[in-house]
């Protein structure tokens, strides 16, 4: 597979990384700041869109920062599992790391936060 195509709108503070420019999709709100398109017949990652993008880069004195994937619960239970698998597969791994909040022993939250990227190859 190739580098994913990436490019930053500074104006709108967006983010675009694309793993196959041109390709059709459907586009999954994972939050209101991430949105996954993805090829739902070949269970396949086409590109992310980062909303604030420089919010969801920003470290904090503790660390990375993360955001819960609160678009999940709003999909099906087999768009749910796709979705979940393409999140937990290269090229989104590259990108994305997806973790759990567990609040309690019986709530489980997913979770992601963003790997580092290098904007001056966008």
């Amino acid at each position: 597979m190739e580098k994913p195509r990436i490019n930053y709108d500074e104006m709108s503070d967006t983010l675009y990384v694309s793993f196959e420019p041109g390709t059709k999709a459907t586009g999954i709100e994972l939050n209101e700041h991430i949105l996954l398109r993805i090829n739902k017949d070949e269970h396949k990652a086409i590109g992310l869109t980062f909303f604030e993008y420089s919010l969801l880069a920003q470290k904090t004195y503790l660390g990375p920062r993360s955001f819960p994937l609160t678009g999940l619960s709003d999909l099906s239970g087999d768009l749910r599992q796709i979705v979940l698998g393409i999140l937990l597969t290269p090229p989104v791994t590259d990108i994305l790391s997806v973790s759990a909040f567990t609040p309690s022993t019986v709530e489980t939250i997913p979770i992601t936060l963003l790997q580092p990227l290098p904007l001056s190859a966008a």
